[in-house]
Protein backbone atom coordinates (compact mmCIF):
# COMPACT_ATOMS: atom_id res chain seq x y z
CA UNK A 1 0.00 0.00 0.00
CA UNK A 2 3.13 2.47 0.97
CA UNK A 3 4.83 1.67 -2.27
CA UNK A 4 1.21 2.65 -4.49
CA UNK A 5 0.69 5.62 -2.49
CA UNK A 6 4.57 6.47 -3.37
CA UNK A 7 3.76 6.01 -6.69
CA UNK A 8 1.13 8.17 -7.03
CA UNK A 9 2.35 10.81 -6.03
CA UNK A 10 5.49 10.68 -8.09
CA UNK A 11 2.86 11.09 -10.64
CA UNK A 12 1.29 14.16 -9.23
CA UNK A 13 4.71 15.95 -8.88
CA UNK A 14 5.58 14.87 -12.77
CA UNK A 15 2.00 16.13 -13.69
CA UNK A 16 2.38 19.36 -11.90
CA UNK A 17 6.26 20.29 -13.32
CA UNK A 18 5.13 19.33 -17.20
CA UNK A 19 2.30 21.54 -16.53
CA UNK A 20 4.70 24.31 -15.24
CA UNK A 21 7.32 23.68 -18.17
CA UNK A 22 4.46 24.53 -20.77
CA UNK A 23 3.27 27.13 -19.16
CA UNK A 24 6.53 29.02 -19.34
CA UNK A 25 7.76 27.99 -22.50
CA UNK A 26 4.21 29.12 -24.04
CA UNK A 27 4.64 32.80 -21.98
CA UNK A 28 8.14 32.73 -23.37
CA UNK A 29 6.72 32.33 -27.18
CA UNK A 30 4.31 35.01 -26.77
CA UNK A 31 7.07 37.09 -25.03
CA UNK A 32 8.14 40.31 -26.80
CA UNK A 33 11.74 39.99 -27.28
CA UNK A 34 12.19 43.08 -25.88
CA UNK A 35 10.61 45.81 -23.77
CA UNK A 36 12.73 48.73 -24.93
CA UNK A 37 10.45 51.88 -26.16
CA UNK A 38 12.70 52.93 -29.04
CA UNK A 39 11.09 56.50 -30.22
CA UNK A 40 11.02 56.78 -34.13
CA UNK A 41 10.33 60.28 -35.69
CA UNK A 42 8.83 60.52 -38.88
CA UNK A 43 10.04 62.68 -41.65
CA UNK A 44 8.06 65.84 -40.86
CA UNK A 45 9.51 65.40 -37.41
CA UNK A 46 12.93 64.99 -37.85
CA UNK A 47 12.60 67.82 -40.03
CA UNK A 48 10.95 70.08 -37.28
CA UNK A 49 13.47 68.49 -34.80
CA UNK A 50 16.47 69.98 -37.09
CA UNK A 51 14.73 73.45 -38.20
CA UNK A 52 14.50 74.14 -34.69
CA UNK A 53 18.45 72.80 -33.09
CA UNK A 54 19.42 74.99 -36.46
CA UNK A 55 17.38 77.93 -34.92
CA UNK A 56 19.17 77.69 -31.53
CA UNK A 57 22.77 77.36 -33.14
CA UNK A 58 21.87 80.47 -34.98
CA UNK A 59 20.95 82.38 -32.03
CA UNK A 60 23.27 81.10 -29.16
CA UNK A 61 26.87 80.16 -31.50
CA UNK A 62 26.04 82.11 -34.51
CA UNK A 63 24.61 85.03 -33.00
CA UNK A 64 25.76 84.67 -29.20
CA UNK A 65 28.92 83.25 -28.20
CA UNK A 66 30.89 83.45 -31.54
CA UNK A 67 30.15 87.36 -31.29
CA UNK A 68 33.13 86.87 -27.99
CA UNK A 69 36.33 85.99 -27.22
CA UNK A 70 36.44 82.18 -27.46
CA UNK A 71 38.67 81.94 -24.01
CA UNK A 72 36.20 84.20 -22.75
CA UNK A 73 33.26 82.95 -20.06
CA UNK A 74 30.36 84.76 -22.38
CA UNK A 75 31.57 82.64 -24.84
CA UNK A 76 30.93 79.39 -22.40
CA UNK A 77 27.82 81.19 -21.45
CA UNK A 78 26.18 81.81 -24.21
CA UNK A 79 26.25 78.14 -25.48
CA UNK A 80 25.32 77.17 -22.06
CA UNK A 81 22.25 79.08 -22.82
CA UNK A 82 21.69 76.85 -26.32
CA UNK A 83 22.98 73.62 -24.30
CA UNK A 84 19.70 74.56 -21.59
CA UNK A 85 16.96 74.80 -24.74
CA UNK A 86 18.32 71.22 -26.03
CA UNK A 87 20.54 69.28 -24.86
CA UNK A 88 21.73 66.62 -27.35
CA UNK A 89 22.98 69.03 -29.86
CA UNK A 90 26.20 67.62 -30.70
CA UNK A 91 27.83 70.52 -32.49
CA UNK A 92 27.47 73.15 -29.26
CA UNK A 93 29.11 70.55 -26.75
CA UNK A 94 31.97 70.44 -29.60
CA UNK A 95 32.24 74.26 -29.74
CA UNK A 96 32.33 74.54 -26.25
CA UNK A 97 35.10 71.88 -25.92
CA UNK A 98 37.13 73.35 -28.41
CA UNK A 99 38.51 76.37 -26.98
CA UNK A 100 38.94 74.70 -23.57
CA UNK A 101 41.36 72.04 -25.55
CA UNK A 102 43.67 74.98 -26.95
CA UNK A 103 43.87 76.32 -23.47
CA UNK A 104 45.01 72.92 -22.37
CA UNK A 105 42.37 72.28 -20.26
CA UNK A 106 42.32 68.72 -21.22
CA UNK A 107 39.48 66.99 -18.58
CA UNK A 108 37.08 69.12 -19.00
CA UNK A 109 37.29 69.69 -22.56
CA UNK A 110 36.94 66.05 -23.11
CA UNK A 111 34.41 65.73 -20.77
CA UNK A 112 32.34 67.81 -23.27
CA UNK A 113 33.56 66.30 -26.81
CA UNK A 114 32.19 62.82 -24.43
CA UNK A 115 28.93 65.02 -25.12
CA UNK A 116 29.50 65.20 -28.82
CA UNK A 117 30.37 62.10 -29.32
CA UNK A 118 26.94 60.50 -26.85
CA UNK A 119 24.97 62.48 -29.81
CA UNK A 120 27.08 62.33 -32.86
CA UNK A 121 29.55 59.45 -32.78
CA UNK A 122 29.58 59.22 -36.88
CA UNK A 123 30.43 63.23 -36.90
CA UNK A 124 33.02 63.49 -33.44
CA UNK A 125 34.06 60.20 -32.72
CA UNK A 126 37.66 60.81 -34.60
CA UNK A 127 38.13 64.62 -33.24
CA UNK A 128 38.10 62.91 -30.35
CA UNK A 129 40.31 60.66 -30.46
CA UNK A 130 42.85 63.23 -32.93
CA UNK A 131 42.47 65.37 -29.24
CA UNK A 132 43.58 62.64 -27.31
CA UNK A 133 46.47 61.85 -29.89
CA UNK A 134 47.83 65.71 -30.27
CA UNK A 135 46.32 67.43 -27.55
CA UNK A 136 45.95 64.95 -24.14
CA UNK A 137 48.36 63.19 -25.26
CA UNK A 138 46.88 59.74 -24.01
CA UNK A 139 47.93 57.85 -26.69
CA UNK A 140 46.51 54.40 -25.61
CA UNK A 141 42.87 55.85 -25.57
CA UNK A 142 43.04 57.34 -28.60
CA UNK A 143 44.59 54.16 -30.70
CA UNK A 144 41.34 52.43 -29.18
CA UNK A 145 39.08 55.44 -30.15
CA UNK A 146 40.82 55.30 -33.33
CA UNK A 147 40.35 51.79 -33.48
CA UNK A 148 36.34 51.65 -32.80
CA UNK A 149 36.27 54.57 -35.28
CA UNK A 150 37.73 52.07 -38.16
CA UNK A 151 36.07 49.05 -37.01
CA UNK A 152 32.30 51.80 -37.15
CA UNK A 153 33.38 53.86 -40.25
CA UNK A 154 36.36 52.52 -41.75
CA UNK A 155 40.15 54.23 -42.35
CA UNK A 156 38.51 57.83 -43.02
CA UNK A 157 40.24 60.99 -41.91
CA UNK A 158 40.63 63.87 -39.52
CA UNK A 159 42.60 66.95 -39.84
CA UNK A 160 43.99 65.95 -42.90
CA UNK A 161 45.35 62.42 -42.04
CA UNK A 162 44.20 58.73 -41.69
CA UNK A 163 43.44 57.08 -38.69
CA UNK A 164 45.91 54.93 -38.99
CA UNK A 165 47.99 57.91 -38.84
CA UNK A 166 47.35 58.96 -35.31
CA UNK A 167 47.60 55.44 -34.68
CA UNK A 168 51.36 55.26 -35.71
CA UNK A 169 52.34 57.97 -34.45
CA UNK A 170 50.55 56.89 -30.79
CA UNK A 171 52.75 54.32 -31.38
CA UNK A 172 55.67 56.05 -31.79
CA UNK A 173 54.72 58.12 -28.59
CA UNK A 174 54.29 55.16 -26.70
CA UNK A 175 58.32 53.59 -28.18
CA UNK A 176 56.11 50.88 -29.44
CA UNK A 177 58.88 51.61 -32.41
CA UNK A 178 57.84 48.08 -34.39
CA UNK A 179 54.18 48.57 -34.21
CA UNK A 180 54.23 52.33 -35.54
CA UNK A 181 56.50 51.16 -38.72
CA UNK A 182 54.08 48.38 -39.38
CA UNK A 183 51.03 50.85 -39.20
CA UNK A 184 52.81 53.67 -41.12
CA UNK A 185 53.67 50.63 -44.01
CA UNK A 186 49.96 49.66 -44.59
CA UNK A 187 49.21 53.39 -44.67
CA UNK A 188 51.80 54.10 -46.95
CA UNK A 189 51.43 51.15 -49.35
CA UNK A 190 47.60 52.05 -49.35
CA UNK A 191 47.81 55.86 -50.32
CA UNK A 192 50.23 54.93 -53.01
CA UNK A 193 47.76 51.85 -54.16
CA UNK A 194 44.95 53.90 -54.20
CA UNK A 195 45.90 57.44 -55.27
CA UNK A 196 49.70 57.06 -56.39
CA UNK A 197 52.93 59.12 -55.00
CA UNK A 198 51.58 62.39 -55.67
CA UNK A 199 48.86 62.01 -53.00
CA UNK A 200 51.70 61.28 -49.96
CA UNK A 201 52.00 63.95 -47.17
CA UNK A 202 55.54 64.91 -46.37
CA UNK A 203 54.20 64.62 -42.41
CA UNK A 204 53.56 60.97 -42.93
CA UNK A 205 56.62 60.27 -44.72
CA UNK A 206 58.32 62.14 -41.82
CA UNK A 207 57.08 59.68 -39.10
CA UNK A 208 57.53 56.77 -40.83
CA UNK A 209 61.09 57.79 -41.12
CA UNK A 210 61.46 58.19 -37.66
CA UNK A 211 59.95 54.72 -36.84
CA UNK A 212 62.84 53.59 -39.10
CA UNK A 213 65.15 55.70 -36.97
CA UNK A 214 64.66 54.60 -33.70
CA UNK A 215 64.74 51.02 -35.33
CA UNK A 216 67.96 52.11 -36.52
CA UNK A 217 67.22 51.48 -40.16
CA UNK A 218 68.92 54.68 -41.12
CA UNK A 219 69.43 54.07 -44.74
CA UNK A 220 65.72 53.11 -44.85
CA UNK A 221 64.62 55.97 -43.06
CA UNK A 222 67.29 58.57 -44.98
CA UNK A 223 64.84 57.19 -48.25
CA UNK A 224 62.07 58.23 -46.28
CA UNK A 225 63.29 61.58 -44.84
CA UNK A 226 64.16 62.48 -49.10
CA UNK A 227 60.62 61.53 -50.12
CA UNK A 228 59.02 64.37 -47.22
CA UNK A 229 61.84 66.89 -48.75
CA UNK A 230 61.25 66.56 -52.29
CA UNK A 231 57.28 67.37 -50.95
CA UNK A 232 58.61 70.23 -48.45
CA UNK A 233 62.55 70.88 -49.39
CA UNK A 234 63.11 73.51 -46.49
CA UNK A 235 61.53 70.99 -43.73
CA UNK A 236 63.90 71.46 -41.07
CA UNK A 237 62.97 68.35 -39.04
CA UNK A 238 63.32 66.21 -41.62
CA UNK A 239 66.79 67.54 -41.96
CA UNK A 240 67.76 67.04 -38.62
CA UNK A 241 66.93 63.34 -37.97
CA UNK A 242 68.06 63.38 -41.49
CA UNK A 243 71.26 64.82 -40.43
CA UNK A 244 71.64 62.15 -37.36
CA UNK A 245 71.21 59.34 -39.58
CA UNK A 246 74.26 60.54 -42.02
CA UNK A 247 76.39 60.81 -38.76
CA UNK A 248 74.82 57.05 -37.15
CA UNK A 249 76.49 56.05 -40.97
CA UNK A 250 79.55 57.98 -40.42
CA UNK A 251 78.86 60.34 -42.86
CA UNK A 252 80.12 63.50 -40.52
CA UNK A 253 80.56 66.03 -43.33
CA UNK A 254 77.15 65.62 -44.90
CA UNK A 255 75.45 65.50 -41.20
CA UNK A 256 77.11 68.62 -40.02
CA UNK A 257 76.53 70.67 -43.14
CA UNK A 258 72.78 69.78 -42.91
CA UNK A 259 72.02 70.04 -39.60
CA UNK A 260 73.51 73.46 -39.88
CA UNK A 261 70.85 74.13 -43.00
CA UNK A 262 68.28 72.59 -40.64
CA UNK A 263 68.81 75.14 -37.84
CA UNK A 264 68.34 77.89 -40.13
CA UNK A 265 65.16 76.99 -41.69
CA UNK A 266 63.81 76.17 -38.11
CA UNK A 267 64.75 80.07 -37.98
CA UNK A 268 62.59 81.13 -40.32
CA UNK A 269 59.67 78.37 -39.26
CA UNK A 270 60.26 75.99 -41.97
CA UNK A 271 59.28 73.58 -39.38
CA UNK A 272 56.10 71.07 -38.88
CA UNK A 273 52.90 73.37 -40.22
CA UNK A 274 49.90 71.72 -39.15
CA UNK A 275 47.11 74.08 -37.77
CA UNK A 276 47.26 72.98 -34.40
CA UNK A 277 50.88 73.68 -33.79
CA UNK A 278 50.42 76.92 -32.41
CA UNK A 279 49.39 75.02 -29.48
CA UNK A 280 51.14 72.18 -29.29
CA UNK A 281 54.15 71.06 -30.02
CA UNK A 282 54.22 67.70 -32.99
CA UNK A 283 55.78 64.33 -31.66
CA UNK A 284 59.35 64.68 -32.86
CA UNK A 285 59.43 68.36 -33.56
CA UNK A 286 62.55 69.48 -32.81
CA UNK A 287 63.45 72.07 -30.01
CA UNK A 288 67.06 73.98 -30.89
CA UNK A 289 69.18 75.48 -28.00
CA UNK A 290 69.92 78.95 -28.09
Amino acid sequence: MRNNNMSKLRNRVYFILICFLTTFISCQEIAPKSTTNQVKYSDSELKLKKEKQDSIIEKYLKNGAWKYWQYSQEYQREIDKGIAQDSTIAYLWQQKATPLIKQGKYEIGLDYIDKAVKYDREQWQDYRAFTKCIFAKTYREAIIDFQDCKRRFGNSFVMDHSYDFYIGLSHLQLNEFEKAEKVFKKDFDRVIADKGTDWLHHLDLFYFGISKYELKKYEEAIEMFNMALEIYPDFSDVQAYKAICLSKLGRKEEAIALDKQAELNAKIGNTINEDNVIYERYPYQMRWEK
